[in-house]
C-alpha cells in the first residue's frame, strides 16, 4: 500500500439500546419540566383572573391587587395572632399563594390584642400603619345572606354549646378572662332568644365597656364611634318576639358573628367585597 494512501477515518460508535432510551428519558424529563414550569406560572394567573377562592384579609390589609404586590409572604402576622385566625393561603390561591387570610366560619378575628399586633408585625405595609384601632379595620361587611336560618327572626332561642364537637374556635370573653382566649365550645348558653351575634361582636362589646367607663386598657380611643350590629323588631312578623339582626356602619367585617352562629349553613356571613365605606357610598 503506497504511503500516500489516505487512514480511513475511524467510524463513530453507535449508541447501545440501553443508551438511547436513557437519551429519550432525559430529553422527555426536560420538556415535562418546561411544561411545568409553565403551567406553574400560568396558574399563577388563573385564580386571579378568575376571582377563584376570594379571601378575607387580615385587619389594615390593602386592596387586593396591592395588598399581593406588597405581602412578601413571611407570615409574621400569622405568629403574632392571639386566636390563630390568620392562616396562609394554598396553591389554589395562584399569585395568592403564601398570603395570609382569614377563614371566620373557623376562626375570626376578636381583636384579642387590642393594638393590631398584625398590622405591627407587618414590614412591609401591606396591612397599613394607617390604622391602630379596631373600628378602624375594613374586612369586609356582614350581611344575613340566609334569613329562614337565622333563630331570632324565627322568635327562637338558643340553648347549650355552640356548633359541633369539631369546632376549635377560640374567643376572649373578658368577664371571664381579660387576656386568655378560651374555646366557644367551652361555654354554655341559655338564650330566650338568640342574640349569639350582637353578643360576640367586638365592636359591640367595646361600646358597652365604654359606655360603663372602662374602654379596652384604659384608652378611650379604643371606643368606637358607631354601633357594628343590632337586633330590631319584625314589623311583619307574626311572632311578635322575633327580631332581626341589623348590620350597621360600624362593622368592620371581623367575622366573629359568622363563627358563632349556630345555625349550618350560618345565616350571617361577611361579604368580602363591602365594607362600611363602600357600603355608605353605593
Amino acid at each position: 500500500m503506497s504511503d500516500d494512501t489516505p487512514a480511513p477515518k475511524p467510524k463513530k460508535p453507535v449508541l447501545g439500546e440501553k443508551k438511547r432510551l436513557e437519551a429519550r428519558r432525559k430529553f422527555l424529563r426536560s420538556v415535562a419540566l418546561a411544561g411545568g414550569g409553565v403551567t406553574a406560572a400560568l396558574l399563577g394567573f388563573v385564580p386571579v383572573l378568575a376571582a377563584w377562592e376570594p379571601r378575607l384579609r387580615p385587619p389594615g390589609a390593602l386592596a387586593e391587587n396591592k395588598f399581593l404586590a406588597s405581602c412578601i409572604k413571611c407570615g409574621q402576622c400569622v405568629q403574632v395572632c392571639p386566636v390563630e385566625a390568620i392562616k396562609l393561603a394554598d396553591l389554589l390561591d395562584g399569585f395568592g399563594l403564601g398570603t395570609p387570610y382569614i377563614a371566620a366560619r373557623d376562626q375570626a378575628c376578636d381583636f384579642s390584642c387590642d393594638g393590631l399586633q398584625c398590622v405591627l408585625a407587618c414590614p412591609t405595609g401591606a396591612l397599613t400603619h394607617e390604622i391602630a384601632y379596631p373600628h378602624q379595620v375594613r374586612i369586609g361587611f356582614a350581611e344575613v345572606a340566609r334569613p329562614d336560618k337565622c333563630l331570632a327572626m324565627q322568635g327562637k332561642g338558643f340553648r347549650g354549646r355552640i356548633r359541633d364537637e369539631a369546632f376549635r374556635g377560640k374567643f376572649r370573653y373578658n368577664e371571664i378572662d381579660r387576656w386568655n382566649p378560651l374555646p366557644v365550645r367551652s361555654q354554655e348558653f341559655d338564650l330566650p332568644l338568640c342574640d349569639l351575634c350582637v353578643r360576640h361582636c367586638p365592636i359591640e362589646i367595646r361600646m358597652a365597656q365604654c359606655a360603663a367607663g372602662k374602654p379596652p386598657a384604659g384608652d378611650k380611643n379604643q371606643c368606637p364611634p358607631k354601633r357594628a350590629i343590632g337586633l330590631e323588631p319584625m314589623a311583619s312578623a307574626p311572632d311578635p318576639t322575633a327580631r332581626q339582626p341589623v348590620v350597621f356602619d360600624g362593622c368592620v367585617g371581623c367575622g366573629a358573628c359568622e363563627m358563632v352562629c349556630p345555625t349550618e349553613p350560618p345565616a350571617i356571613v361577611v361579604d368580602m367585597t363591602k365594607n362600611a365605606d363602600t357600603r355608605r357610598s353605593s
